[in-house]
């Protein structure tokens, strides 16, 4: 491609990828091994589908490894630009180059548009060929809308922000997604769906009383890319969630206020500071194991137009694409190239947008060698944990991936990891299945049968009951099966494993005893929640008893069904204020938030282990397969690494037998008197005392399906 003006002054420029903006102008780089020619293109406006500047980069000097790199002079913030790479096009041999295409830059910070999977133009074949993705498209994909943007994200004001820095033992997490927390009409917001909707409910965050909000993603994703339609309605259906990142680099313009692009990374930063003032933590949930080009018969948008057999893992038909994630592809970050970009991603994410912390989506992927198999220590996982940059920073895992790995506990040392086996444990419990009671013990011991290794800790485990895949809480406890028919897939998508019960009637109930049983439940399920050792997460909407009306993968639904309904927390408020008392409990009581894992003998000489177990007798447990209940007693006089202050002995029942039963406290020492604080089987507000009332007698009834939380003094 010859150059159209000489309007810009043009110099070799850097080996440095992305954007590095300056007063004299712009440097840009892109990796590319195997592409024979690199041209840069800058447009007036992002609409325009012809430049209004294009430079072919020379080999000789504007090329350093296989990096190729350009500066230009007179370059603002602002200014629109991509790439095109020629270069073989043998999908057969992992190639796929295509002079036609205009590239997005991975390192944009900014991206303007929407890609839309049904337009023809930004894919690298012929979409009318029977051929496929062998053929090749000669359409000029700058017709579409979507380009890179520079944008200097080190401009913004961040006063005199600081991150929280809670300790990992003191996080109480809820996870959230930026649009469907506020886009409900009664969330009484006035920038619904958005990060200034967020904000706007921070007052409500800190009512509750969670110390961090964990984003679902908010890297640039298209809510275009879903091809199925609802099967009643007839409409097409949205990719809502986000988890089909274009980039790692860009906030994603869905949750913008306003139409002025690049407004979406102000308002984003803007958030993490009004949070951050208010002593609360910002932890992204990330995609870095596929990307939104998915398959073979994707789009090609930035990383297969690069470099596509750097980029992705390939099967050995280097054709296709290997597909641990469950959406088309996989990421290769087991090659240093890609290793490089997502620990500059994290890095960016901390040192320019100052969050606090990471979820990582099937993390299990970025522990896998480049031919699948698992590596963990030897990994990408340990390069993140290692990184001297991200030091302090908030690791979390998901543990497994849509391959069949599972490795939950198995991630090197300086990961958290959502604790899949805690969650299906609880459920299971609290249903009433049998041969669950000794498996709770350990799960609400921190799981040191995961952890306890390699230096690991209890806060090491985040213990959920729900995430946004899956039942929300209180369909939890009213579905016996998933209702996914609207997501059109013939309610074959999402989890069938739900251990899940509707206590008389599927659904929606005026019937008050299984509505007032459904909610003990909730309580049940929150008492053992933030009573057990490890980090507590908790779903957005659960506090007040949110529904999916039983849809449990709700990704593509953006209506009634996935919008927080701001209405049921005045609705469910004696459970809205079960809960908050519940948090601020967990936070009174260093002993529910051990630096280390309990072990069953007295380290402190008081005559008390630092943690018992017991049944309806003292120091008798029943671990068989037909129990139903468990006790247990923590010591709160064990000495906990940064607490001067002793706490008091907390004591807990469980019993989710069909039965009352009666326990028998077990005695103090010296002169305490046992005080209870909580008892679901009470209607609000006896079921969680302000002020704890003294026990009278030495055994307590605890009702069928309910828990017992008592307190020394």
């Amino acid at each position: 491609m010859e150059n159209k003006s000489m309007k810009f002054k043009v110099s070799n420029g850097k080996p440095i990828l992305g954007v590095t903006l300056s007063k004299e102008g712009a440097n840009f780089g892109v990796y590319t091994r195997n592409g024979s020619s690199v041209v840069i293109e800058i447009y007036d406006n992002y609409y325009d589908d012809r430049p209004s500047f294009s430079y072919k980069l020379d080999k000789k000097i504007n090329r350093t490894g296989d990096i190729w790199h350009v500066f230009i002079e007179g370059l603002r913030q602002g200014t629109v630009y991509g790439w095109r790479i020629d270069g073989p096009y043998v999908p057969k041999v992992g190639f796929r180059f295509n002079k036609n295409k205009l590239l997005l830059d991975p390192y944009a910070r900014v991206l303007s548009g929407e890609y839309d999977p049904f337009d023809d133009l930004i894919y690298g074949y012929d979409k009318n060929s029977p051929e496929e993705d062998l053929s090749f498209s000669v359409l000029d994909s700058a017709k579409s809308n979507c380009k890179s943007i520079i944008w200097d994200t080190g401009t913004y004001n961040w006063e005199d922000d600081e991150h929280p820095r809670h300790p990992l033992n003191d996080l109480i997490i809820y996870e959230m997604h930026v649009r469907l927390f506020t886009i409900n009409p009664n969330s009484q917001v006035n920038h619904r769906g958005t990060f200034r909707g967020v904000v706007e409910k921070i007052e409500y965050l800190k009512e509750l009383g969670i110390n961090a909000v964990e984003l679902m993603p908010i890297f640039a994703f298209s809510m275009k890319d879903n091809i199925n339609v609802n099967p009643i309605t007839g409409e097409r259906l949205k990719n809502v969630w986000g988890y089909n990142p274009i980039n790692f680099f860009s906030v994603t313009n869905n949750y913008r206020y306003g139409l002025k692009i690049g407004d979406e990374v102000i308002q984003f930063q803007d958030l993490v500071k009004e949070l951050h003032k208010n002593g609360i933590e910002v932890i992204l949930d990330v995609v870095y194991n596929h990307t939104a080009e998915g398959n073979e018969l994707g789009p090609t948008l930035n990383f297969k137009g690069l470099e596509n057999s750097v980029y992705y893992m390939l099967k050995d038909d280097k054709r296709y694409y290997e597909n641990f994630s469950g959406t088309g592809n996989t990421i290769n970050s087991s090659h240093y190239v890609v290793k490089e970009m997502i620990i500059e991603s994290l890095r960016f994410w901390v040192s320019e947008m100052h969050v606090d912390g990471f979820r990582f989506d099937l993390a299990s992927i970025l522990g896998r060698d480049a031919k699948g198999n698992w590596i963990g220590d030897l990994s990408l996982l340990k390069d993140i944990a290692d990184d001297p940059l991200l030091a302090g920073t908030k690791l979390i895992a998901e543990g497994w991936d849509a391959a069949g790995g599972y490795y939950v506990g198995d991630f090197p040392t300086g990961w958290a990891e959502w604790n899949g086996k805690y969650r299906d444990t609880v459920r299971k419990f609290v249903r009433g299945d049998k041969g669950t009671v000794a498996d709770l013990a350990t799960r609400i011991a921190g799981s040191p049968d995961l952890f306890e290794k390699r230096g690991r800790k209890p806060y090491h485990s985040v213990n959920l009951i729900t995430s946004h895949d899956g039942f929300t809480m209180w369909d939890l406890v009213s579905y016996n099966t998933k209702h996914n028919e609207v997501n059109g897939e013939n309610n074959q998508d999402g989890m069938n494993e739900n251990y899940s019960y509707n206590y008389g009637v599927e659904g929606e109930t005026d019937i008050p005893e299984i509505n007032s049983l459904r909610k003990k439940q909730i309580k049940n399920f929150f008492t053992i929640l933030m009573v057990s050792q490890g980090i507590p997460m908790i779903l957005m909407g659960d506090e007040f008893c949110r529904t999916q009306y039983g849809n449990n993968n709700a990704y593509c639904q953006d209506n009634y069904i996935a919008w927080v309904d701001w209405l049921r927390k005045d609705q469910f408020n004696d459970i809205f204020v079960f809960v908050k008392k519940l948090i601020e409990f967990r936070k009174q009581h260093p002993a529910l938030r051990r630096d280390r894992f309990f072990t069953g003998t007295d380290l402190d000489g008081n005559g008390i282990a630092d943690i018992t177990w017991h049944g309806v007798k003292p120091y008798h447990p029943d671990f068989s397969y037909f129990s139903h209940s468990l006790a247990f007693m923590i010591d709160g006089e064990d000495v906990i690494l940064g607490c001067e202050e002793k706490d008091n002995d907390i004591y807990v029942a469980l019993n989710s037998w069909i039965n009352d039963l009666t326990f028998t406290i077990p005695q103090l020492l010296k002169d305490k008197r046992w005080y209870r604080v909580i008892d679901t089987s009470q209607d609000f507000p006896n079921d969680f005392l302000d002020e704890p009332a003294l026990l009278t007698k030495s055994s307590y009834l605890v009702k069928s399906r309910s828990s017992l939380v008592l307190i020394s003094k």
